[in-house]
């Protein structure tokens, strides 16, 4: 049985079209949408302070009218709602633990595209071992899908030092539902050692560049053959990792990346470059969790 996606409403625009993306996600997976609000949203000026009563009535206006509207544009997907108590992350997180992802709304940075991700976003990525897409709102009001191309081109930023299977497995199914274009991007810089070497060879960057694009091309052999009509488009590029994947991801329908899962005390673990990518990408983001 196919499991379904979830939208978390906090009574934003994000929210709204963070619950829009998810509803057209749903329809390419065939699956169901559950959208999920918690009960202790932080309160902000579209969620005034008030009573439990009164905040109930407005949780659930909220998400009947989100899947209202929903309906309205989606006759045929099945859509569920549900108000649960609790903090954010930690619903959120348990929601996406028997669901295929979770999809938030991200703030942007003002006029500056971008993701402001709070604290809320942040616990939860760290907390949720699923899929996680972030998506801001629209940049003008009228706008029917927020930043990228619904179909566009799905970018992914991998390192092919560490296993990307989980990674890669999530974003050549995105491509191929989609049909769309997988842009594959990995960004190496020379070791340390290399340093006064190169200036007195410059064919040793050369020669390592060759290196490198053969070793993602291997990393990818197999994932052509499992994916036969995903078209592929793979580079390899020196210079700084986030820098790369944000400039690849312009315009994107999804940009991937990854976070490594850690079980300790001092909870999840979000790298510098996925942190990087998610807080300033205008696209649609998905951090994909794997050992």
């Amino acid at each position: 049985m196919t499991r379904p996606l979830i939208a978390g409403l906090d009574g934003s625009a994000e929210s709204l079209a963070a619950a829009r993306w998810a509803a057209r996600e749903a329809l390419l997976r065939g699956s169901r949408l559950d959208l999920v609000h918690a009960e202790e949203y932080p309160t902000t000026a579209t969620v005034p302070m008030a009573g439990p009563d009164v905040q109930r009535r407005w949780a659930d206006t909220l998400l009947h009218e989100t899947a209202d509207d929903l309906r309205n544009r989606h006759p045929e997907l099945e859509i569920t709602t549900r108000r649960v108590e609790g903090r954010p992350f930690e619903v959120l997180s348990a929601e996406a633990a028997a669901a295929e992802m979770l999809v938030l709304g991200s703030r942007g940075l003002g006029s500056i595209v971008g993701f402001l991700v709070g604290s809320v976003g942040m616990a939860t990525i760290s907390a949720t071992e699923q899929p996680v897409v972030l998506v801001r709102a629209p940049s003008l009001p009228d706008e029917e899908t927020p930043a990228g191309l619904p179909h566009g081109d799905v970018v992914v930023g991998v390192d092919i030092h560490q296993s990307c299977d989980k990674l890669l497995g999530f974003a050549f199914d995105e491509a191929s539902r989609r049909g769309a274009t997988l842009r594959v991007v990995h960004a190496w810089s020379l070791p340390p050692t290399y340093s006064y070497a190169s200036a007195l060879e410059p064919d040793i960057q050369l020669d390592v560049g060759q290196r490198v694009t053969q070793a993602l091309s291997n990393l990818l052999l197999p994932w052509r053959g499992r994916y036969p009509s995903v078209t592929v488009d793979e580079k390899s590029v020196a210079g700084p990792a986030a820098q790369q994947v944000l400039y690849a991801g312009d315009g994107a329908g999804l940009v991937v990346v990854g976070r490594r899962i850690r079980r300790s005390p001092l909870g999840g673990h979000i790298g510098h470059i996925t942190h990087a990518v998610i807080h300033h990408a205008a696209s649609p983001v998905a951090v994909v969790a794997h050992d």
